[in-house]
C-alpha cells in the first residue's frame, strides 16, 4: 500500500471510529470559533452551490444552507460520519452527500458539471502527509471551483502551539514526530466520548505560506481574523493564550 493509501486508509478508520461523539467537537470552545470563522468567512451565500471537502457530517454545510445556499454537496472519506450525518436532519435535495476520498479524482461521483460558487475544504490538510498527496487535494478544489468562485477552509496553523499541549481550547497534540516537509501527530478531541485521530501535515500549509494556493490559481489568500469572531471579542481575555499562538487558521481565496 502507498503511503497516500495508507494516510486515506487511516483518516477513514479514525473518523468511521469517531462518528459517534464528533458532534461534540462544536461544543468545544475551538469548535466554537471555527464555526464561527467558517459563518464570517462564508458570508451571504444566497444562490450559491457549495461543494464541502471533507464535510464530515454537514456541519458547515448546514451554515452554508442557513445563508442561502441553494445546494451543497458534501464528500467525506467516512462512511461512518456520512451516515450520522444523514440522521442529523433532513434539508431534503439541498444537502447531498457524497463517500470518497478527496485526495482522488471526483469525477465519478455526480457533481455539477459546471463546478460550484464555493469550495470548502475544512482540515482535509492535516491529511496530506506528502507534497503529492496535497497538490491532488489542491486539483480537485481547483478543478470544481467555478472561475472567480471563493474557497474557504480550516487548516493547521501551529501544531507545536502550547494550547495543544494544555487542552485549554478542548484539543490536545502529543507525540510530535517531524516528517518530510512537515509533521505527524495524535490529536485528541475532549468532546463526550473523546475524538482521536492521526494528523500529518506539511510546513507549507502550517506556516501560512500562500505558495500552494496560488500554485493552483488560488488568489487573495487571507485569514479570517479570529477578533471578528463574537466569541472572542466576549471574552478577550480567555482566548489571549490562543491568540498568541493560533493552532487553526481559517483561510479564504478566490478562484
Amino acid at each position: 500500500m502507498s503511503a497516500t493509501a495508507a494516510a486515506s486508509e487511516q483518516a477513514r478508520s479514525d473518523y468511521d471510529k469517531a462518528a459517534e461523539g464528533y458532534d461534540g467537537y462544536g461544543e468545544l470552545p475551538s469548535g466554537q470559533l471555527e464555526a464561527e470563522l467558517i459563518r464570517i468567512g462564508l458570508g451571504d451565500c444566497t444562490g450559491c452551490t457549495v461543494l464541502d471537502l471533507g464535510g464530515g457530517m454537514g456541519r458547515h454545510a448546514r451554515t452554508a444552507l442557513e445563508l442561502g445556499a441553494t445546494v451543497v454537496d458534501l464528500v467525506d472519506i467516512s462512511a461512518g460520519m456520512i451516515q450520522a450525518g444523514q440522521a442529523g436532519g433532513d434539508n431534503g435535495a439541498k444537502l447531498r452527500f457524497w463517500q470518497a476520498d478527496v485526495a482522488q479524482p471526483l469525477d465519478h461521483l455526480s457533481l455539477l458539471p459546471e463546478g460550484y460558487d464555493i469550495v470548502m475544504a475544512n482540515w482535509i490538510f492535516s491529511f496530506a502527509g506528502s507534497t503529492e498527496t496535497l497538490h491532488a487535494m489542491f486539483a480537485n478544489i481547483r478543478r470544481h471551483l467555478k472561475p472567480g468562485g471563493r474557497f474557504i477552509g480550516v487548516r493547521d496553523s501551529d501544531p507545536w502551539s502550547p494550547v495543544l499541549q494544555t487542552g485549554k481550547y478542548g484539543g490536545l497534540c502529543r507525540d510530535l514526530s517531524l516528517i518530510p516537509g512537515g509533521v505527524r501527530y495524535v490529536c485528541t478531541l475532549r468532546s463526550t466520548p473523546p475524538v482521536e485521530f492521526v494528523g500529518t501535515c506539511l510546513e507549507v500549509i502550517y506556516s501560512g505560506s500562500k505558495d500552494v494556493y496560488e500554485q493552483f490559481g488560488l488568489l487573495e489568500v487571507a485569514i479570517v481574523p479570529y477578533t471578528s469572531a463574537p466569541i472572542v471579542r466576549r471574552d478577550p481575555a480567555f482566548w489571549s493564550e490562543f491568540l498568541q499562538r493560533p493552532c487553526l487558521a481559517v483561510v479564504t481565496a478566490r478562484g
